[in-house]
């Protein structure tokens, strides 16, 4: 049990997440005088936060209204969604949409696109109890039931994502001895981890960081990119939505970085979590199961015969599994067909080693929750971690964990996790290199548009955010 105020406010296991019961509040500035203790914070009968000054006076405190721009976004709090309302970044939003595209002619229309997480797709397989892909294909249909024009799958930016890491993590090993902040590399896959990192470590752990897109905004690039070219229609046509599995990804996409200035939109225009999706099933009065199956849409084209594709590595996009045989193969020679893992402090801290000559050459690990996070920083700034690549992920169990996946009523959360891990594992793996569409698109139109531009479709970067610290800042 952490403190966050001497006596007053607790939070619990704050290591990995804020409660969601512990609602933002809004703190009350009291001038503190020579001599005199702070005013504390407590909890009243009827559950409202007060503030008490050292003479005894209450004074009631009103709940924040802030962004998500504005948190840490350790994704607890975010989850209580009364404290917390992210402008266009909501299921109802999207219902608008929808709504205003009907009364409009066909070329006034947004042409609205949708892509599908394989997280979110193995959570909602886990409540109706069907296959991930089932999911995707009854998804695509109702979607475009109401309105959707195309449905996509969201592996295809990772792939682009895990491709793009392996070449980065090769170029930054390569450098290494001339560079002290080549490595380790750490992934930037997690919106919630990035966030902590600018806001809390600024400039000392941001060399570290690979600048290589997130899935999600992989499909952003693409869907605004590509696909709008071949499709005849300007970024700002086009209304792209992401069911993500996570609310940092509605963070993640209001960046500045992914802000189209010329068409004046987002990249990723709207993120809806699993959890979201389960909303609008239950709001149309519909179950999934009952849906039938529609097809899946391609960056090329329709195809009624689009299977969503997986990748080997575990539920948070395998990005240490694929990294770790490429550089494997790339740099030493050698083929690594299985991984043996480490468990090290617990199951969300494993560790993953090459040894040639008797010598570690490569040592990877992944770890997972803000307690190991932590751990991990602190080891770096030490100068005591041994990783040349670590995947971080904010949530305990990773990506299929995460605080925007459905919950199931009166289920075991332990089982439940059990059973969105299996389906999610249950779906074919393939490697990223060996997928003819993805070999296309590097062929044509990335090549075609240069190495300068297409790093920016693919890349990104990260800077430290001056925090604004008050009462209730948290100090991790």
């Amino acid at each position: 049990m952490a403190s966050l105020f001497s006596g007053a406010l607790q939070l619990t296991d704050l290591d990995d997440f804020i409660t969601p019961s512990q609602e933002c509040i809004k703190p009350v500035k009291v001038e503190k005088k020579r001599g005199q203790s702070l005013a504390k914070i407590q909890i009243e009968d009827d559950g409202t936060y007060v503030q008490v000054d050292p003479a005894g006076e209450k004074q009631k405190l009103e709940k924040a209204k802030i962004t998500l721009n504005d948190c840490l976004a350790c994704s607890g709090c975010i989850t209580s969604a009364e404290s917390v309302l992210v402008a266009q970044q909501s299921h109802e939003e999207l219902f608008k949409v929808l709504r205003h595209n009907q009364g409009l002619g066909e070329t006034e229309k947004k042409v609205v696109v949708v892509s599908l997480s394989p997280q979110s797709r193995a959570s909602l397989g886990a409540l109706y109890g069907l296959s991930a892909a089932q999911v995707g294909k009854r998804l695509a249909s109702f979607f475009k039931s109401l309105g959707v024009r195309h449905v996509l799958d969201g592996s295809f930016g990772r792939t682009f994502s895990l491709l793009e890491s392996q070449r980065e993590f090769v170029e930054r090993f390569q450098r290494k001895e001339r560079d002290p902040g080549a490595l380790p590399m750490m992934t930037s896959a997690c919106p919630g981890w990035i966030c902590y990192a600018e806001k809390t470590h600024g400039q000392f752990i941001l060399p570290y960081i690979s600048t290589t897109r997130s899935p999600q905004q992989m499909m952003g690039s693409l869907v605004k990119g590509y696909f709008a070219q071949q499709r005849g229609l300007s970024p700002g046509q086009i209304y792209h939505v992401t069911v993500m599995p996570c609310f940092d990804k509605k963070l993640e996409a209001s960046r500045s970085d992914f802000y189209l200035s010329p068409a004046q939109c987002r990249e990723v225009d709207c993120v809806i979590t699993s959890g979201e999706v389960q909303k609008m099933l239950q709001e149309e009065k519909v179950t999934l199961g009952d849906i039938p199956a529609g097809h899946l849409d391609t960056i090329f084209g329709d195809d009624p015969h689009g299977e969503f594709r997986s990748h080997a590595g575990g539920g948070s996009g395998g990005y240490l599994h694929h990294v770790f045989t490429y550089a494997a193969q790339c740099l030493f020679g050698e083929e690594v067909k299985e991984l043996t893992y480490k468990t090290l402090r617990n199951k969300d801290f494993q560790e993953v080693t090459l040894e040639k000559d008797g010598n570690a050459v490569l040592s990877f690990a992944f770890t997972y929750g803000f307690r190991n996070i932590q751990n991990v920083v602190q080891k770096l700034k030490r100068g005591k971690l041994p990783y040349h690549f670590v995947e971080v992920m904010a949530c305990p169990s990773g990506c299929l964990n995460g605080g925007g996946q459905v919950k199931a009523a009166g289920e075991d959360p332990k089982e439940f996790l059990r059973k969105v891990e299996a389906l999610y594992a249950a779906e074919e793996a393939g490697a990223p290199s060996q997928e003819a569409d993805v070999a296309r698109l590097y062929g044509s139109w990335l090549q075609r548009v240069g190495e300068e531009r297409a790093r920016e479709f693919l890349g990104t970067r990260y800077r430290a955010v001056e925090k604004n610290t008050n009462g209730l800042a948290v100090k991790w």
